[in-house]
């Protein structure tokens, strides 16, 4: 693997971003043959150096609260994130050399992390299949356009992804939620088991809960052990129990002999040749250094994330495409989605004092989809799922007044009640006001102009988040919770649920999407996109297995038509 690439600079491929899509583009290209440069704006990583599941808070300078200083300096939206803390910060970007706008009145959290691994060494894990209820979704209420795939296209995908990173979970043979190749499941703990009973004695599979479906083994994989349940997985996996790319796709790649990574590597701009309506080369900028370099490739993949990749486009004008490469249709930065979210409810239970969970389990429960399944609800079209688990409480004897003797020693090691919670994630609609422009004053630290970011719910989503306070708070009765609490907090800050995606979107019509069915570019066919700019929905579900399916559908369609000269 080599880092600083400088004799060669031309190669069959270029893949920007390692990520996600960016390490499973790396991983299926150079499997495919071709030598493939893979451009990362960040640092490398060391797990050796850099992860830190294993240190306790007395371990760390700040005892796990952070440089409050530093972090109000540098990182003032990294660190609205739930993954963010003293021991993670590093992975995360510093806003300063990195800015965007926003209207004031229109919040937006863009998080991002540059390095090698993305955020993939950060991500949440959970992984789920979506199905032709998402994707004939547009079609049927008539938002934003058609998807130009249906399931049976990314099915065998779904399956090669799932078979590599290995899924944990339960078959449940729910046709919206489809089951794949899993790993034996995490188990219940007591309280969800009896949640989970009664949700299906009330319901009698009108709803139903199972355990949340992650990428992460229970069982090994080759130079992979199962998870240990430590718990903080947003620090790092030194085991690999979790899929990064990092530990998985690039490595993959790397033993193909194609492979060439290089870090310190932001991406300026894309150059485009009129003449052969080809990218003719990456422009480069090293981000140590301030070098300017031009890789060239037959092909480019953008896997810098949704909102990055779009802007490198918007970035990349030329005479034909004067508002953003490969942005004939006017939809390169439109139709911004991610998934509302702080909509759900609590409740606690008096049973199991005996009972307490053991380790960390690094995954929760999953309520799949129940709304508009069959029957239209009245005030909104899509629907939403539910994450969540239960756990022991704090301790009791935390509230007491001061004391002596046995009794007291025994109330101090006492736990609280089990208490389970239900928080929901609902789908966004595409909306072509919900959009990133390039700012026209704002630059980064190397000059590259900054995203102005316009994003807002719309009033379907609004009606999604009130309905998931009233479901969580049905799911808690039935289950014969007591001190039922609805959430009070507002509805999420688009972007905060880091499910940003639907930038430069797959369609039917060049005139309407960006990327065709096999996310190559309608204008400029040697480009392919499979990040999240390419989605042309939000389905309901966590969408990073899908992006990742996605991006192993187009790798092998891009070979096959270099292989019919095509491109």
């Amino acid at each position: 693997m080599d880092s600083r690439t400088r004799q060669t600079r031309d190669f069959d491929a270029i893949v920007v971003g390692s990520g996600l899509t960016g390490g499973w583009a790396a991983k299926e290209l150079t499997e495919l043959g071709l030598r493939t440069l893979v451009l990362e704006a960040g640092r490398p990583i060391s797990p050796e150096r850099d992860y830190s599941e294993h240190k306790a808070p007395f371990e760390m300078r700040f005892r796990g609260l952070g440089n409050r200083r530093l972090v109000e300096a540098r990182q003032q939206v990294q660190r609205r994130s739930v993954s963010f803390d003293e021991l993670s910060h590093q992975f995360w970007t510093d806003d300063v050399d990195n800015p965007y706008t926003t209207p004031g009145d229109k919040p937006f959290d863009w998080f991002r992390a540059r390095q090698v691994g993305g955020k993939s060494i950060i991500w949440g894990r959970h992984v789920y299949r979506m199905s032709d209820l998402d994707f004939e979704a547009n079609a049927r209420d008539g938002s934003g356009v058609d998807w130009p795939i249906r399931y049976a296209d990314i099915a065998p995908w779904y399956d090669r992804v799932e078979q590599f990173i290995g899924v944990s979970g339960l078959a449940e043979g729910l046709p919206h939620l489809p089951d794949g190749p899993f790993l034996p499941a995490m188990p219940f703990n007591v309280a969800e088991e009896h949640v989970r009973a009664k949700i299906a004695e009330r319901y009698r599979g009108e709803r139903m809960m199972t355990i949340g479906r992650v990428a992460i083994l229970t069982s090994p994989k080759p130079g992979r052990r199962p998870c240990h349940y430590c718990g903080p997985c947003h620090r790092g996996c030194v085991t690999k129990s979790y899929f990064s790319s990092l530990n998985c796709t690039l490595p993959a790649a790397e033993a193909t002999g194609r492979l060439t990574l290089r870090p310190f590597s932001v991406v300026r701009a894309l150059s485009y040749d009129a003449t052969r309506n080809r990218i003719s080369g990456v422009q480069v900028i090293d981000a140590q250094s301030g070098e300017q370099v031009e890789f060239t490739a037959r092909i480019v993949f953008l896997c810098a994330s949704a909102m990055e990749s779009a802007r490198i486009l918007l970035n990349s004008g030329t005479p034909r495409f004067s508002t953003g490469l490969a942005n004939s249709s006017d939809q390169v930065g439109r139709n911004i989605m991610d998934h509302i979210k702080w909509g759900g409810a609590t409740g606690t239970f008096d049973a199991w004092s005996d009972k307490r969970a053991t380790g960390s389990r690094p995954n929760g429960i999953y309520v799949p989809r129940f709304r508009n399944l069959g029957t239209r609800h009245p005030d909104y079209v899509r629907g939403y799922g539910f994450q969540g688990g239960a756990s022991r409480g704090g301790w009791e004897g935390s509230h007491l007044e001061p004391g002596i003797g046995a009794a007291f020693k025994e109330r101090l090691t006492r736990l609280g009640p089990w208490s389970m919670n239900f928080g929901g994630f609902g789908e966004m609609l595409p909306n072509a006001s919900n959009r990133a422009t390039v700012h026209p004053t704002l630059k980064d630290a190397w000059e590259i102009p900054a995203l102005h970011i316009e994003c807002t719910w719309g009033e379907n989503e609004l009606a999604i988040h009130r309905d998931m306070n009233v479901t969580a708070v049905e799911l808690l009765e039935a289950a014969g919770a007591r001190n039922i609490q609805p959430t009070t907090r507002g509805p999420s800050t688009p972007g905060n649920t880091n499910h940003e995606m639907g930038t430069a979107r797959m369609g039917r019509d060049p005139k309407t999407s960006v990327l065709n069915a096999h996310n190559q570019a309608w204008d400029v066919p040697n480009l392919f996109m499979t990040d999240g700019a390419c989605m042309t929905s939000s389905g309901n579900q966590n969408p990073s297995l899908t992006y990742m399916a996605l991006t192993a559908r187009a790798c092998h369609y891009a070979v096959e038509e270099l292989k019919r000269r095509n491109i």
